[in-house]
């Protein structure tokens, strides 16, 4: 096996955490049953670029039941759990190029190092490994036959490859599946978000203005769960329809320059660049604490802030203290990296049970079906999406109703009204 990970001898540590997220992802449990079965990825590579996390293990351990060779590396420079990296070496016999805190030179040749294997299938969350891809000329990876998409950074830089017509094989956006965005974004990062900031800070939310840069479901969820801790949230919001919906959800909404003057702790989930720039922090309280919650740290203007401080200096693990020339301070969590990984585990293993089996039923149906689609990003089918629903539903012992033969017929006809 070729891997390069942090210490093998962490292996025993990462076997029980694995075991433990394993107990709360049942759905995974069931499609590695059929999997282990039916075999639908037989003969096929699978080059995964996701957060090395236990969840990601559980996952990777049913794309190898399902026959599959897998090749794992690391979607963050930040986010890979080195214990459980060592577990999937030594014990599931899977290649793992990851180790935490990996610099920018290193994560690039982990990606290489996954893409070394000439993969069928490509995983990705964030759209770094098929980026990296899309560098190379074409030849170099002509056997690829499809891939998938785990958030929605990397949705859209996917969607602009295909805008272009650049992008050279069709790929399933897992993100915009149902049973991922309304419940991985919503509730797994809401909850792990606040979990990051209160790890690294151990600061108490309630009472504390909590600026949320951006409502989309991630933002959603971060401003449900700071409000369900006493926080006063302040929404900061470029679209109209989001900017009423957070307003009707009873929370304040202001441009980012106001909200700057008296937030005590911010948090960006925008998906885009630089949404706090130098002319806010230059606003900003003294012990103001920043963090990111989106993909990649560009949200933050950290180079901008670097600029206008005199002192820089780390105060706590994942914390760096910015001093700038008025004396002011202000703190930057994780370096602007996804707080929840980086100083916390990222979602509960139940909310990524819905997340990757997208994941693993989305690669069995890219490998049963490649040859008829196009080259561009496709919506996880919506057969797949009630599936994991239903089975999410069986698993927590839930049951639903269904439709009458009257019920079904009334909802297909037009005749019937007042």
């Amino acid at each position: 096996m070729n891997y390069d990970i942090k210490d093998i001898k962490l292996a025993k540590k990462g076997a029980l955490r694995i075991e433990w997220a394993s107990r709360n992802m049942p759905v995974l449990g069931l499609i590695k049953q059929r999997f282990s079965k039916e075999k639908p990825l037989k003969g096929l590579k699978v080059a995964c670029c996701l957060h090395v996390t236990t969840e990601t293990a559980v996952l990777t351990d049913v794309l190898k039941a399902g026959g599959a060779d897998v090749y794992l590396c690391a979607s963050n420079p930040l986010s890979t759990q080195d214990d459980v990296a060592a577990s999937l070496v030594k014990d599931l016999k899977i290649s793992v190029f990851a180790v935490k805190g990996e610099d920018t030179k290193t994560y690039y040749s982990h990606i290489k190092s996954a893409l070394a294997v000439k993969p069928d299938i490509t995983m990705d969350d964030g759209a770094d490994l098929v980026s990296t891809i899309h560098q190379r000329p074409v030849k170099e990876h002509a056997n690829i036959i499809g891939g998938t998409e785990e958030t929605t950074t990397g949705v859209i830089r996917l969607r602009a490859l295909a805008q272009e017509g650049k992008l050279r094989y069709p790929i399933i956006a897992v993100n915009d599946a149902m049973t991922k965005h309304l419940f991985d974004n919503r509730y797994g990062t809401g909850q792990s978000t606040l979990d990051g900031i209160i790890r690294s800070t151990n600061k108490l939310i309630a009472g504390s203005n909590f600026v949320v840069c951006g409502y989309g479901w991630c933002g959603k969820g971060a401003s449900m769960r700071a409000n369900g801790l006493g926080a006063k949230v302040i929404v900061v919001e470029v679209d109209p329809l989001r900017a009423l919906e957070a307003t009707m959800d009873g929370f304040r909404v202001m441009p980012i320059k106001e909200a700057s003057r008296i937030g005590d702790i911010f948090v960006t989930v925008t998906g885009d660049i630089n949404v706090i720039r130098k002319e806010h922090f230059a606003v900003m309280k003294d012990g103001a604490i920043v963090a990111n919650s989106g993909h990649f740290n560009v949200e933050l203007d950290i180079p901008g802030l670097a600029s206008m401080a005199k002192s820089k200096r780390a105060t706590r693990d994942f914390v760096d203290e910015y001093t700038l020339k008025s004396n002011r301070k202000i703190f930057i969590l994780g370096e602007g990296r996804l707080i929840n990984l980086a100083a916390a585990e990222g979602h509960p293993a139940s909310v990524m049970d819905m997340s990757f089996a997208n994941q693993a039923f989305s690669a069995e149906y890219m490998a049963r079906n490649y040859h008829r689609l196009q080259k561009q990003v496709y919506v996880v089918p919506e057969a797949i999406d009630k599936n994991i629903a239903g089975l999410k539903l069986k698993s927590m012992g839930i049951r639903i109703d269904t439709l009458t033969a009257e019920q079904k017929k009334y909802l297909a006809s037009w005749e019937m009204g007042t």
